[in-house]
């Protein structure tokens, strides 16, 4: 359904851009809070983008055809929108330990382009369609891939702070085995002390810096792999004596 049936004006061709942009922005803000490398102004920059190729291809050359100077083919524009985003999508794919990461969201770049490209060509309702089914297909694909269990174990990132000389690592790597994951490695620093000014927590320090007493903090990071819930895993980590702070990253598409 066409959201104009006629040549738009400048006002209904920026009406058009701005459609694309919301949508495509409403993309980037689930890609964004999902903490993915392409997030709320890569997925806006390329709908809108994407929208103005295709203005300019429907809109741009009346001059010439009315002079009937050219015959222009609106879908050649098009089509190169969508072997051109390819190139996009293929920068954020990366293998991690032989698993390819980052395909979701190389495939919601390439969706948002096409996005960009319907609202452009005035198929506001298709592409708001489509936007609609972005959501449900990353935020309920996903849940009933847990419980059938069709999808493999998930890779997780997990730094804990706590305390050092009181035994914490051995319960912490008891707790993630009890919650069925497999430890693959794990990394140690000393965690700077947190009363000190913002920023400073930022800043890592090997173990073997010599450190003022007090700073007895120290962070591991490790590499876990399994279909644990990150919260549940989360709390059981927190309830553990001697954590002081508990993060897990999740290595989804």
């Amino acid at each position: 359904m066409l959201l104009f049936t006629s040549r738009m004006d400048s006002w209904q061709q920026l009406l058009c851009l701005t459609i694309a942009l919301a949508l495509s922005t409403l993309v980037g803000v689930e890609r964004q809070m999902s903490q993915k490398s392409a997030g709320l102004r890569t997925h806006a920059l390329v709908g809108v983008g994407a929208a103005l190729f295709m203005v300019v291809s429907k809109y741009g050359f009346y001059d010439v055809e009315e002079a009937g100077l050219v015959t222009l083919d609106p879908s050649r524009m098009a089509a190169q929108i969508v072997s051109g985003i390819g190139f996009v999508g293929a920068g954020l794919v990366f293998v991690k330990r032989n698993k390819v990461r980052g395909l979701t969201t190389a495939a919601s770049i390439w969706l948002v382009a096409a996005i960009g490209s319907s609202a452009g060509a005035g198929l506001v309702v298709p592409a708001a369609f489509v936007t609609l089914v972005h959501f449900l297909v990353v935020l309920g694909y996903p849940y009933i891939v847990r419980k059938t269990h069709m999808g493999p174990s998930r890779d997780h990132t997990v730094h804990v702070q706590y305390e050092d000389g009181t035994g914490a690592l051995r319960r912490i790597l008891f707790a993630c085995t009890s919650e069925g994951l497999v430890v693959h490695g794990f990394e140690m620093h000393q965690a700077l002390d947190p009363e000190e000014p913002p920023g400073v927590l930022d800043r890592m320090a090997p173990l073997n810096d010599a450190l003022p007493a007090e700073r007895n903090l120290v962070e591991i990071e490790l590499e876990l792999e399994g279909n644990a819930s990150p919260p549940r895993l989360v709390q059981a980590l927190s309830a553990l004596n001697g954590i002081k702070s508990v993060r897990v990253d999740d290595f989804t598409d």
